[in-house]
């Protein structure tokens, strides 16, 4: 039996540093620790691809928890089904579940359900959080750079949109978006 290693970040931001410590912990050899930077709902991941070349019959991968693996169900069912028809068994070090045995792979199965559903309501709260917030006039996104009073001045004395672009170092569609904002009329 040979250990492989599986580790996941959802972002280029994220560090893998603790996963790889834990699996090197564990007796991974670095060259069989195989990671990714990217979210856990794509099951096309290079690190992953990989992986799935690599590993044979009698083979073990580690990943540190069930989330690291994949987030939605559906997929990570697939991925346990496609180790185990290989004869891969595959350990999550932080949840204390395995693979091994019908019994592991229903645990993992109903864990993973769970992530999911997890994932899910954090989703839902936070946009509704957002549309409340919306709805008590906070504005997202960064701060208009641009002053859009003065760009209606300008316009309304006379200047033309392209030179109100140029002195205000701004592109001509966005001084005409500005004065579509206060319904200003064009100047014959």
């Amino acid at each position: 039996m040979r250990l492989f290693g599986y580790a996941r970040v959802s972002t280029s931001q994220q560090s893998l540093d603790v996963q790889i410590k834990a699996l090197k912990a564990e007796g991974v050899k670095s060259n069989r620790i195989f990671t990714d930077k990217a979210s856990g709902s794509h099951a096309a991941r290079e690190g992953l691809q990989l992986l799935r070349v690599k590993v044979e019959e009698g083979d073990l991968v580690l990943v540190k928890k069930l989330d690291r693996l994949g987030r939605d169900t559906a997929n990570m069912i697939q991925l346990i089904k496609e180790f185990d028809n290989m004869g891969v068994a595959i350990r999550f070090l932080d949840d204390g579940i395995s693979t091994e045995g019908a019994m592991g792979r229903m645990v993992v199965t109903i864990l993973s359900a769970v992530s999911q559903a997890e994932r899910q309501r954090i989703l839902e709260q936070t946009n509704e959080g957002r549309i409340e917030a919306k709805a008590k006039g906070i504005r997202f996104g960064r701060k208009p750079s641009i002053n859009y009073e003065k760009v209606r001045g300008l316009y309304q004395g006379g200047t033309g949109a392209t030179s109100i672009a140029k002195q205000l170092n701004i592109g001509r569609s966005t001084v005409y978006k500005i004065l579509k904002i206060y319904d200003v009329k064009s100047i014959s």
